[in-house]
């Protein structure tokens, strides 16, 4: 990744400031309390007390930035079935784009592991590296592409998933960064959450990696029921 490469945690910050944008004006059109958490299960922070169109406003909009964080909860929305509750996708992004990332994400599912895909998921959005291959199958999630970030020379297997949200139920879901280092080897259906994965990392077909770990070191090597990690030394080969 160059310096005029987007930046992981300056697209968390943008893609967050937008998502509480959108959660505001629910929660005024709706008079609902939504709430932002810094962590999945912590107290939540009133979105409307973030809302960067005021002075006061903005000033604790900085302050809950900093540091931006690699994961954010949402809650509040309400159930379907509730009175005023609101659709968890809305908050996200607005219809017409959350269509056009469903078509693209199941178009982008079908084409092989070429450089045309990965131009195909730079224009979704996500950061794909040089030489990196994804392969027919795998999923990028299109709740957020934006928030992927894939180094160079990486290989996602067939029928891996991406995910960088989660939905929780009763209104709640939580987005964060996924982000694949250099060099890495994801086997065949690997499934990830947020997470941060070193250089050189390989997976075993079929690893599942979060919620088990949010971070792997570089040089590893993960698979089993309960990821185990070993260091992966220069002579090693296969």
């Amino acid at each position: 990744m160059t310096k005029s490469d987007p930046q992981p945690l300056d697209v968390m910050r943008r893609v967050t400031i937008e998502i509480l944008d959108r959660a505001i004006r629910y929660a005024h059109k709706t008079g609902r309390t939504i709430s932002i958490s810094k962590t999945s299960g912590g107290r939540g922070v009133d979105v409307t007390t973030l809302d960067a169109r005021t002075a006061e406003g903005r000033e604790r909009l900085d302050a809950f930035l900093k540091p931006v964080k690699r994961q954010y909860t949402i809650s509040g929305l309400g159930v379907a079935e509730e009175s005023g509750s609101v659709n968890w996708r809305k908050v996200n992004v607005g219809t017409g784009r959350r269509w056009l990332l469903m078509v693209q994400m199941v178009v982008s599912m079908i084409m092989k592991g070429t450089p045309a895909k990965n131009r195909f998921l730079r224009w979704m959005g996500a950061s794909i590296g040089r030489r990196s291959e994804i392969m027919q199958g795998a999923w990028l999630d299109h709740f957020r592409p934006e928030l992927v970030f894939i180094g160079e020379d990486t290989v996602v297997g067939a029928f891996s998933r991406i995910s960088v949200h989660a939905y929780e139920g009763g209104g709640r879901f939580r987005f964060g960064l996924v982000e694949i280092g250099n060099g890495c080897m994801l086997g065949a259906g690997t499934q990830m959450g947020p997470i941060r994965i070193g250089d050189r990392v390989r997976t075993l077909p079929g690893t599942m990696l979060t919620p088990h770990y949010f971070r792997i070191p570089p040089d590893s090597v993960v698979g089993g029921e309960r990821p185990p990690l070993r260091r992966l030394d220069s002579g090693d080969e296969g």
